[in-house]
This record gives structure tokens, sequence and C-alpha cells, in this order.
């Protein structure tokens, strides 16, 4: 018999591995620049077309996981990343690196199968801090950031692409063989087409959606911003090795994500916009603070914690607000909502990266976060006074 908690903690693996698949080019971005001769806006380029590919593929993947359910879906991913890690640890130069990129960035797109592979299986009660155990998945980045380096250095970088294979086989053996979709998700019932046609039309026209979506951008967003970019700013502004950049890094990322069950938790006990208040004032202040201490070690890193902090207190809180907007369309309320986080997560490098080029600071990049986080503050606070019933009644499709 197949217990909810294999499930949700097998999704947790799995995308564990799907995240260092999708983060493996970030650590090693300036090695490879040099390898290249690359301006900092192709080593941006490099750092973020993965992750352009893999939030866009949110969308369709997490329909795919409504329809016919995350166990075929999560495997047939994982399966399939076996293609572009091939095809990468082949490529020699920096055209065929950003054309594999693109194929792996699919393994981005892993976040919508997870959370709609195990939301069916818990009521909304217990769902803000079940998502966000599940989304600990995130911490993949953490884990390419502090390993991929070392083999790197130790393999070189067809030998780690390859070396990422035997994970991913193991993910989608586990996936196939010890998960299950939630019994209601299996015998759900197919809608008649005008039906299931006006009921899309609703769905994609909700305010509601858009919002959750552009707070998303902000809080996931930033997240894989600042995971995938870390390394190549540290090296850039402090001359650290790869390996210690990569190891700050991840602290980033293990932070960020260790409080997103802590967000979903509180988020199930208080109105989870008031925490996202909270949330966005700290990340305009923080920001500011970052922007303004990029010589001094200690300024960056303790701004760069409360930020990590702030946001995976964020990611949890967002999350807890879909199911109760959309408990019968999970799967694909988390594919759109989780593609533009993704894609949140896609521009702030290339901004970073335009910026220094132009300007010769980072400092342009971090304000502008700012600016974008105290406008969010502003609209949360202004959703909450033209709010006229509590999220937890709008439980329509």
């Amino acid at each position: 018999m197949i217990r909810r908690s294999g499930v949700m903690y097998a999704s947790m693996f799995a995308m564990i591995v799907s995240f260092v698949v999708w983060s493996m080019m970030s650590p090693i971005a300036p090695q490879l620049a040099k390898l290249y001769h690359l301006s900092a806006l192709q080593k941006s380029i490099l750092v973020a077309t993965p992750i352009l590919l893999g939030s866009v593929l949110r969308i369709p993947i997490g329909m795919l996981t409504d329809r016919f359910g995350g166990r075929r879906v999560y495997t047939l991913l994982l399966l399939y990343l076996i293609i572009p890690l091939v095809g990468i640890s082949q490529a020699h130069s920096f055209p065929s690196l950003i054309i594999w990129e693109v194929f792996l960035g699919v393994a981005g797109a892993s976040f919508a199968v997870a959370i709609g592979h195990v939301s069916g299986w818990y009521s909304s009660d217990k769902q803000g801090l079940v998502l966000g155990i599940t989304a600990l998945g995130n911490i993949g980045t953490a884990v390419a950031g502090f390993t991929i380096p070392s083999l790197y250095l130790h393999l070189g970088f067809s030998r780690t692409a390859s070396l990422l294979l035997i994970p991913v086989v193991l993910a989608a053996a586990m996936i196939w063989l010890f998960t299950r979709d939630a019994p209601h998700t299996r015998t759900a019932p197919v809608a008649p087409a005008a039906s299931g046609s006006q009921t899309t039309v609703k769905f994609w026209s909700r305010p509601m959606l858009w919002v959750l979506a552009g707070y998303y951008f902000l809080t996931f967003g930033g997240f894989v911003a600042f995971g995938n970019y870390l390394p190549t700013l540290l090296q850039g502004q402090f001359s650290l090795t790869p390996v210690d950049a990569g190891l700050r890094a991840s602290g980033f990322v293990i932070l960020a994500t260790a409080l997103r069950p802590v967000g979903g938790y509180l988020a199930d006990r208080i109105r989870p916009l008031q925490l996202l208040v909270v949330v966005f004032s700290i990340l305009a202040v923080f920001s500011v603070v970052f922007a303004l201490n990029l010589t001094s070690m200690i300024g960056t890193t303790v701004a760069a914690l409360v930020i990590a902090a702030a946001l995976g207190v964020g990611n949890g809180s967002v999350f807890k607000l879909v199911p109760l907007h959309f408990p019968h369309q999970m799967g694909k309320a988390t594919g759109i909502i989780g593609a533009v986080g993704g894609i949140g997560g896609f521009f702030p490098p290339l901004v970073m990266g335009a910026i220094k080029d132009a300007t010769g600071t980072y400092l342009g990049g971090l304000l502008l976060l700012a600016a974008c986080t105290a406008a969010a503050t502003v609209l949360v606070l202004s959703e909450m006074r033209t709010a006229q019933k509590p999220p937890s009644r709008l439980t329509h499709p």
C-alpha cells in the first residue's frame, strides 16, 4: 500500500535531482566564461537559459499532470532528462552549450508535477505545510552549488554531466515504483466539451490567478535569480574561488528552502496576505541594504541571508493561497503561477549582467528589486482592504 507521506518524500527527492540538473551550469559559469571568453551578459545568458524553458513548460506540464496524473508525467520527465544530459556532456562551444541548455531546462518544470502530484493526497488545512515540505526539493539548487564545482574541478565538465545520469534514473525508478496518483485524481470524470471550455475561460480570466503569479514572480523568481547568480556575483565582487562562492550561495538556497515549509505553516494559521506584507517589506528594505554593502562581505552576507529568509517564507505563503482559490485545478494553476515565478528568475540575471556591463556595478539591479518589492507591498495592502470575502470561500474551479 502506498502511503501519502511516501508520495510526498519521493516527489521531493525527485525535485532535488531535477533542480540539480536545472542549476548545474550556474556554479561553474565563471569558469566556462573564461574558457569561452564570454562577456558578463553572455555569462548571464549561460546562467539564465535553462530557467526560461523550465519556467514556461510548467504550464503545459502542469496541465498534463491534471490530465494523466503525476506518476506518469514525473517519470517521463525524468527519463527525458537523459537526452540533454548526454548532449551537453559532448558540447564544446558556447552555442552548443546554449542549445542543450534549452532542452535541459525542462528539469525546472518538475516543480509543477511535484506539487500537483502531492496536493491531491492532503486536505486544504494541511496543504500549506505539506506543499512547503514538497518544495524543499528546491534545495537541489544548493546541492548543485556545493557539488558541481568540485566535480568539475576533479572530473571535468563532460564527466560531471554524465555522472548526473545516475540520480536521474534512480529518481525516475522511485517515482514509478513507490508512488501512485491520489484516488480522486485517477477516477476524476472528464467534463463535457462545452462545460470544460466555459470553465477554462473562467480560469484564465480570474484576477487572482495573475495576482498570485505576480507575487510568485517576486518570491520564487528572487529565489531562483539569487540562487543562480550569487556564485557569479561573489566571484566577481570578492574574487572568491568557485568552491567558496558555491558554498556561500548554497547557504542562501538552503536557508530559503528550509523556511518555505515554515512559511506554509504560518500561512495555515494566519492570513497569508498579512504574511506577504511583512515579506515584501523586508525584501524592499534589505535589497537596499545589499546594494549599499557591495564592497563589504559582512554586509553582503547579512543582507543576503535576510533576503533568503524572506523569500522562503514568501514562497510558502503564496502556495498556501493556490489550493484555496484553485482546489480542482492545482496542476494547471501551479503550472501557470510556477511558470511566472520561474520567469522571474530568468530576467534578473540578464538585467544584472547588462547593468554590470554598462555601469561596472550591481547597484542598479538591486535597487530595481527594492522598487518592485515595495510596489508589491502596496498591492497586497490594497488587496487586503478591498477583499469582500476570505479566500477559503472561493472554492469553485
